[in-house]
């Protein structure tokens, strides 16, 4: 998902949107992800030379992505999207100069208990054996870049370095996730529910388990049939509430924690047995999927009242 908090931050994007072609390609694309250019080219009856220009822009903008592939003739471009949520949030807010961003690795939870299919991996191999659950105290597992479980949950703490005599007054999170089906299935609606010190702040519904391409950043040792990518998911906690991607999820809001420089954080993200759908959850690290990131976390601070 690109997340665009300022006019001046999204100008390269409205440009790239700014022209009927270049949405033409965009909405190709979501309906049959890698295309040749020549195949672009010939779908929208302009030359490749034009295109050529078109994807340039919408390449700049961070929409979409190119790669060579070899073909019966030589060498072409294959363009791929790689956004497929945009999230426009122009609020001001209180005061964005007073932020503490921080990245926890996918490997780095505090707590979890979760039953198989599971396991993990480090972008380099397998650690321990899946379906195993006691490999989820492998000291290899600070390395891990990617985890999945069937039921269960994993917890992190997150770092609180903001200030002294501050307090927190909004809560970014930013994470890849996915279903966890047996082998892949993108219809497998899983139910993720998200907590902060013990309290659930909301959920949302994971639709799939992705497979049908390989991921961006997913290593060429990863089994194929595994889950390749998942989707980018922004969870924010403020004065207003709980939302995901813009939209609210709950009515929790940051003041009913009273954070202050001295509080401890814990975020959970669990599959529960009472959910509507039991669908596992993947979380991706930046050697998988299509984000390259961990876990993204930022803390506002205002002078404490």
């Amino acid at each position: 998902m690109l997340h665009i908090t300022s006019l001046n931050d999204g100008l390269e994007l409205f440009k790239a949107l700014g022209s009927d072609i270049r949405v033409e390609i965009l909405n190709i694309l979501l309906e049959e992800n890698n295309i040749s250019m020549n195949e672009l080219a010939s779908r929208l009856s302009i030359t490749n030379g034009a295109l050529t220009n078109h994807v340039k822009k919408l390449e700049a903008s961070g929409l979409i992505t190119t790669s060579g592939e070899a073909a019966g003739h030589g060498n072409q471009k294959i363009c791929s999207i790689i956004q497929n949520k945009i999230l426009i949030d122009l609020e001001k807010a209180d005061d964005f100069s007073n932020v503490y961003d921080t990245e926890i690795k996918i490997g780095h939870y505090s707590n979890y208990r979760i039953y198989p299919t599971c396991g993990l991996a480090s972008k380099r191999a397998l650690i321990g054996e899946v379906n195993d659950p006691r490999y989820f105290e492998h000291p290899e597992r600070y390395n891990a870049d990617i985890l999945w479980f069937t039921k269960g949950y994993v917890e992190y703490v997150i770092p609180n370095f903001i200030p002294s005599s501050q307090n927190i007054t909004q809560i970014t999170i930013s994470a890849e996730l996915s279903s966890e089906a047996p082998g892949i299935n993108e219809n497998w609606p899983s139910d993720i529910r998200f907590y902060l010190n013990d309290v659930c702040i909301g959920s949302w519904t994971s639709p799939g388990d992705f497979g049908d391409v390989k991921g961006l950043f997913t290593p060429d040792w990863w089994p194929p049939n595994w889950n390749q990518y998942g989707l980018l998911k922004l969870l924010i906690i403020n004065r207003k509430g709980t939302f995901i991607d813009g939209l609210k999820i709950s009515d929790v809001t940051i003041n009913d924690f009273h954070l202050d420089y001295h509080s401890s954080l814990r975020l959970r993200m669990a599959v529960e047995d009472d959910a509507a759908h039991v669908g596992g959850l993947t979380l991706f690290g930046k050697s998988f999927g299509n984000y390259g990131q961990d876990i993204k976390v930022r803390l506002h601070y205002a002078p404490l009242e």
